[in-house]
């Protein structure tokens, strides 16, 4: 993955990452975080993977049904943010994907393979998101009482 820093004003900053065959999307943009010491981010993104792994919360089991995509697609739509779950960034992205025939999976992105690009654009905020965990569903969630 290469990546440049396009804007900063004052504790905004925005890059551009272009990931390269191969690049493993949510381990890139979690060690990115990390090294950039981002702590509460939005991103959006396009372009296409080999493979991937989404998944569907599903409420009355609380936990995510797995669906293996197994073949080329097309990234329509990623969107998501990166919060801090404990001491570490972690990424939270829900994506649409276009397969060869025109049509669509989408749910929330375990996984993915880039080929031959994923194009991301990731703006900082100046407070930083914290996640913990809700009692309810089972998940971490972002809460904002916890951003500083």
């Amino acid at each position: 993955m290469k990546h440049s820093l396009v804007d900063e004003a004052g504790d905004r900053r925005t890059f551009v990452l272009v990931f390269e065959t191969g690049d493993e999307v949510v381990e890139v943009l979690e060690a990115f975080a990390g090294a950039e010491r981002l702590r509460g981010s939005q991103f959006t993104a396009i372009g296409a993977c080999s493979s991937a792994v989404i998944a569907y919360f599903d409420w009355p089991s609380k936990q995510y049904r797995r669906i293996e995509v197994p073949e080329q697609v097309e990234v329509l739509s990623l969107i998501g943010d990166i919060a801090i779950d404990g001491e570490r960034p972690k990424v939270h992205a829900h994506v649409v994907l276009g397969r060869s025939d025109g049509s669509t999976q989408g749910g929330h992105l375990v996984s993915a393979r880039v080929r031959p690009t994923l194009e991301v654009v990731v703006t900082e905020s100046p407070r930083h998101l914290r996640r913990r965990l809700d009692p309810e569903s089972g998940l971490a969630l972002i809460d904002p009482s916890m951003s500083a």
